[in-house]
């Protein structure tokens, strides 16, 4: 299991922040070759289920992931949502937590648990470099993109 943790400072209000990371089918434009379909009805929340299908053609993996935690920011309070991943593959859990700092600055911090079953340890150091590097890219892009 890898663990790693993104943290960015988007020019951007925390409504909209959270607005950008937790539209789920937006991720399928920010992570090459997937797919993401909500399972559950409208609003996201707690319960909230959703696949992402990662592959081409007959070829590839779904990513199931729910909401076990939703609490967007208000108040001046910060926003926090936990996924759980639930794949015969992939495995593990994402928090996305947006928050202002003192100075009035937006600040993400994405922490990520990864784990791919059948994947032994020995080749962790090569799962981090590659979740952190395509994580980081789908996060820089869901937040340059209205």
């Amino acid at each position: 299991m890898v663990t790693f943790c993104l943290e960015r400072t988007p020019p951007l209000s925390p409504g909209e922040t959270w607005r950008r990371l937790t539209e789920w089918p937006r991720h399928g434009g920010a992570v090459p070759l997937t797919r993401v379909t909500v399972l559950t009805p409208a609003p996201t929340g707690a319960g909230t289920r959703f696949v992402a299908r990662t592959g081409l053609g007959p070829l590839g993996f779904d990513d199931p992931m729910e909401v076990t935690l939703w609490r967007p920011p208000a108040g001046g309070e910060p926003g926090l949502c936990r996924l759980e991943k639930r794949g015969r593959v992939i495995l593990g859990r994402a928090e996305i937590e947006v928050r202002q700092d003192p100075g009035g600055r937006t600040r993400v911090r994405w922490r990520e648990e990864l784990r791919v079953r059948f994947l032994p340890a020995l080749f962790d150091p090569l799962l981090d470099r590659a979740a952190r590097a395509v994580f980081g890219r789908a996060v820089d892009g869901l937040l340059r993109r209205p």
